[in-house]
């Protein structure tokens, strides 16, 4: 069994920061894919960064250039340091891992005041 334990979100005005972690703990035997979806109100659940085990990392169209997705692998934590938030942004971030199977945390919320 894999827990994902997310931390960091909040509210925020527009133009600022936060940073998201997520610390996965348990049976972990491989990471291959660590990153972060999110989803808002009424919409669909999107991925707006990820970053494989070799540190490749990928971004939604929306978050390139202010989101920045790192991870530690000993601690098998995974990181979104978001920038020039907009309000946009407002959605519950969920963490991803993906092994031999599929993991979710249990999501944060972050809301970006215009």
């Amino acid at each position: 069994q894999v827990q994902l334990v997310e931390s960091g979100g909040g509210l925020v005005q527009a133009g600022g920061s936060l940073r998201l972690s997520c610390a996965a703990s348990g049976s972990i035997f491989s990471i291959n894919f660590m990153g972060w979806y999110r989803q808002a109100s009424g919409k669909q659940r999107e991925l707006v960064a990820g970053i494989s085990s070799g540190g490749i990392t990928n971004y939604a169209t929306s978050a390139k250039g202010r989101f920045t997705i790192s991870r530690d692998n000993a601690k098998n934590t995974v990181y979104l340091q978001m920038d020039s938030l907009k309000p946009e942004d407002t959605a519950v971030y969920y963490c991803n891992l993906r092994s031999q199977r599929t993991y979710w945390g249990q999501g944060t919320q972050v809301t970006v005041s215009s």
